[in-house]
C-alpha cells in the first residue's frame, strides 16, 4: 500500500444520521476527546443532538454541519492515534462542507475554530433566503451540457444554476423553489430520467449564497490559517490549492459555485495518479459517486472501529 497514491475524502451534509460516531465514541478516548472540544467549541451539547436527535434538529444546517464534520475528525484521529496509522496522502478533498473537514486534516485551521465556523457557516446559509423560497434537485441521467442548458431555457435570468456535479448522470440543481418545479416538470426534454426534489432549506451553491459568502469572508479574518500539509482539491475548481490566500478564496467562491465533485475524482486519478481513496466519516455516500466516476479504484469508507481498523490495514 505504501508505494500506492490515495486521498483523503471527507463527506458533506446529508451524511449525517442519528446516533454516528458513537462506537468509536464509546471505543476511543481520542475520538471522545473531538466530541467534547466540539461541544465546548460551540457552548451546546452537539454530541447529544448527534447520538439521541431529535432528527428533525440534527438535520438543520447549522447543526448537520458541525456534526459532520466531528465524526469526521474523531474518526481520523482514531486513525492516526490510536491505531498508528501513517498518513501521507497525495491529498485532502470533502464535498461542499466536507472542504472544511479536508482543512483540519491538512493542518490548515484548528478543529476549534473550524467547527465554529461550519456552524456559523450553516446559519448564514439559511438565513441568506427565506425558507420555502429556494430548493434544490437532483437530476439522474443528463450530461452537463443538458443541464447547463436546461438551466439557461427556463431561468434566462439565473434563477436556478447547477449546484453539484456529482457523478457522471447526477447533477443537482439549485435556485428558486418556482423554478426548481418547473426545471423538474421539464427535465425528461433534457435526458434526465428521473428529478428528485432535496429535502434541504435553502438554494446551496447558488447565486442566492452571495449574501452568505460575504459573512463568511468576514469570519476567515477571525482565526489562524496555515499553509496546507497537503493538496486540498477545491470544489469551485477541482484543482490544488495550498496557501491560506488561495483557500479563503475558493471557500468563498465555493458558497455560491457548483461543487465540482466528478472533476475532482478525474483530477485527482488523471492528474495526480490517485488510485486509492478513502472516505472518512458517516456514510458512504462519496464513495458511491467515486465509484461511478471512474472503474477500478480502491474505496474505502468508515467511521466505525471495524471499518477504521480496515482503513489502517491498507494504509499500513
Amino acid at each position: 500500500m505504501s508505494e500506492k497514491k490515495y486521498a483523503l475524502c471527507f463527506p458533506g451534509q446529508g451524511s449525517q444520521k442519528i446516533g454516528m460516531g458513537k462506537e468509536i465514541f464509546d471505543a476511543f478516548p481520542e475520538a471522545k476527546a473531538v466530541f467534547e472540544e466540539a461541544d465546548d467549541s460551540l457552548n451546546f451539547h452537539l454530541t447529544r443532538l448527534i447520538f439521541e436527535g431529535p432528527e428533525s434538529d440534527l438535520t438543520l444546517t447549522k447543526n448537520s454541519q458541525p456534526a459532520i464534520m466531528t465524526v469526521s475528525i474523531a474518526a481520523l484521529r482514531v486513525l492516526t492515534d490510536s491505531m498508528g496509522a501513517n498518513l501521507n496522502p497525495v491529498c485532502c478533498a470533502g464535498h461542499s462542507l466536507g472542504e472544511y473537514t479536508a482543512l483540519v486534516a491538512a493542518n490548515v485551521i484548528s478543529f476549534s475554530d473550524a467547527v465554529r465556523l461550519v456552524n456559523k457557516r450553516g446559519v448564514f446559509m439559511q438565513e441568506a433566503v427565506p425558507e420555502g423560497e429556494g430548493a434544490m434537485a437532483a437530476l439522474l441521467g443528463p450530461d452537463e451540457e443538458a443541464v447547463k442548458n436546461l438551466c439557461d431555457n427556463l431561468a434566462p435570468n439565473g434563477e436556478i444554476q447547477p449546484a453539484n456535479f456529482n457523478s457522471p448522470g447526477q447533477v443537482v440543481i439549485s435556485g428558486k423553489s418556482e423554478f426548481i418545479d418547473k426545471a423538474i416538470a421539464n427535465a425528461k426534454e433534457y435526458g434526465a430520467k428521473k428529478a428528485v426534489k432535496l429535502n434541504v432549506s435553502a438554494p446551496f451553491h447558488s447565486k442566492f449564497m452571495k449574501p452568505a459568502a460575504e459573512k463568511l469572508k468576514e469570519e476567515f479574518e477571525k482565526i489562524s490559517w496555515s499553509p496546507a500539509k497537503y493538496d486540498i482539491i477545491a470544489n469551485r475548481s477541482a484543482a490544488p490549492v495550498k496557501t491560506p490566500e488561495e483557500i479563503r478564496a475558493a471557500l468563498y467562491a465555493q458558497t455560491f459555485s457548483p461543487v465540482l465533485w466528478q472533476q475532482s475524482v478525474n483530477y485527482m486519478t488523471d492528474n495526480l495518479n490517485v488510485e486509492t481513496f478513502f472516505e472518512i466519516g458517516a456514510g458512504e455516500v462519496l464513495a458511491g459517486l467515486i465509484k461511478r466516476c471512474k472503474k477500478g479504484l480502491n474505496i474505502f469508507s468508515g467511521a466505525t472501529p471495524e471499518k477504521l481498523e480496515r482503513i489502517r490495514e491498507e494504509l499500513n
